[in-house]
């Protein structure tokens, strides 16, 4: 046998006796309650959601049970539908002649899915789909469909040819609509109102309303409003002077440093907070 494969063979150990397993001690009931609310507090901490203290429910922020601005009424043009999607919701605003009052539908034909803000206002003063002619009436009931034979079955009655309405009211000269377009909610006006804002109503003060579509969120946004400093920069044609000159402390766009409370740190200039 070579000599080498003896030492790699591997040799048996002698088997040694375990010692005694000796029994756990009994808890300390002064311990473990001294333990509990730590345990209680870590738990509480690795949460994602806190928990409400006993008795009290927590109250959570339904985005869906909000009135929302679809616009200006001074922006709308009664004679044809828009179109705008509102938390990823896509609806179509018309003027109902009927009754004299905006409506708010869902931005689809229940026919072939068309957007309804593609169409018009036929005659008779309905939504009218641009792909097959289906008619609307303000309530979102279809009230007449080309095709269909004129003796026959009157078809455009069908719950399934109908489009979603959902509230709408005009307050403050501002469109507004409720993204909920169940019966339940239908008067959701009785129970809830859009925010009243007196000062547009006042002739005493200037009103002037801006639409812009950008494509960002509204934190970037917000975050560019407390951001003073970029004006004379990304705003140079607009101040109509020279960014050199445009920075000093007549406008507000100097900033500090805090050589007291905190040495070194600079604060930025904000006008929102001096």
């Amino acid at each position: 046998m070579n000599p080498i494969a003896l030492l790699l063979v591997p040799r048996a150990r002698p088997s040694l006796p375990l010692p005694p397993r000796t029994p756990a001690p009994a808890p300390n009931s002064t311990r473990a309650a001294r333990l509990a609310p730590a345990r209680r507090q870590r738990a509480r901490l690795s949460s994602p959601v806190s928990a409400a203290p006993r008795g009290e429910e927590v109250e959570r922020f339904d985005w869906l049970d909000q009135w929302y601005p679809f616009a200006p009424v001074c922006d709308l043009d009664p004679g044809a539908p828009h179109g705008k999607t509102v938390l990823g919701l896509r609806v179509v605003a018309w003027h109902d002649r009927a009754v004299g009052e905006w409506r708010v539908f869902d931005d689809t034909c229940p026919h072939r899915l068309a957007p309804l803000s593609e169409g018009r206002i036929d005659g008779k003063g309905r939504l009218q789909c641009v792909y097959h002619g289906w008619c609307f009436d303000g309530s979102g009931s279809c009230q007449f469909i080309p095709q269909a034979p004129a003796l026959g079955p009157p078809v455009h009655k069908n719950s399934k040819a109908c489009v979603a309405s959902y509230p709408s009211v005009v307050q403050n000269n501002i469109f507004w609509f409720y993204p909920r377009a169940d019966a339940e909610h239908r008067d959701v006006l009785l129970r809830k109102r859009p925010p009243f804002i007196p000062e547009i109503d006042d002739p005493s003060f200037a009103t002037m309303f801006t639409i812009r579509d950008l494509s960002y969120g509204y934190d970037v946004l917000l975050e560019n409003f407390m951001d003073p400093v970029h004006v004379p920069y990304a705003h140079k044609v607009l101040l109509g002077k020279p960014a050199a000159t445009a920075l000093g402390p007549d406008m507000g766009m100097v900033g500090k440093l805090h050589n007291k409370e905190d040495p070194g740190r600079y604060v930025a200039p904000c006008p929102h907070l001096t």
